[in-house]
């Protein structure tokens, strides 16, 4: 199981689904405290904006970023849960819980995959730039991000409500 949330609902987060695993993607230089039942192993910090192309003074989401995800997640025993969170819990957040559930499902539509994102949250709008990235790194020749396109921007939302995707039935037929 993967649950997204914001940085605001983090700490209770990992308390309620007693996560082990933790993805934090977020701009550089924002604080964030990781909760003491998360070992520092277990947590891969990602820093950069969210943006979906270049801007002067801001990091976009690169192809380390997602390689790392892609590491991190493939070490994943999933015994435990995993949250990610980014700031609000609606792009970054939801773009890595949909690159895990496709790298965690090889052979699984992207566009099930997609919709089961947007079923559980109906403010998910994934960034563009790390799914289109993703999609590469993972030979998806282009269906995840046709996939993401296809639900569209989610509902408008100051801060997303934190949800679970259940990678496992996501990733069934």
């Amino acid at each position: 199981m993967i649950t997204v949330c914001s940085l605001a609902r983090l700490s209770e987060t990992v308390e309620r689904t007693g996560a082990r695993r933790l993805v934090t993607l977020i701009s550089a230089g924002t604080e964030v405290r990781r909760p003491d039942s998360i070992a520092a192993d277990d947590h891969l910090f990602l820093a950069f904006n969210d943006i979906t192309a270049p801007a002067e003074g801001l990091t976009p989401p690169g192809e380390i970023h997602v390689r790392q995800l892609l590491d991190f997640v493939g070490t994943w025993d999933r015994a435990q849960p995993m949250v990610i969170h980014c700031f609000a819990g609606i792009s970054r957040s939801t773009a890595a819980a949909y690159i895990s559930a496709c790298a965690l499902s090889p052979h699984a539509s992207e566009t099930t995959l997609a919709k089961a994102l947007r079923a559980a949250s109906p403010s998910a709008t994934p960034n563009a730039r790390l799914v289109a990235l993703a999609d590469t790194l993972l030979g998806r020749e282009g269906r995840m991000t046709a996939a993401v396109k296809a639900i569209g921007r989610g509902a408008d939302a100051f801060e997303g409500t934190p949800f679970t995707l259940d990678v496992a039935a996501a990733g069934r037929p």
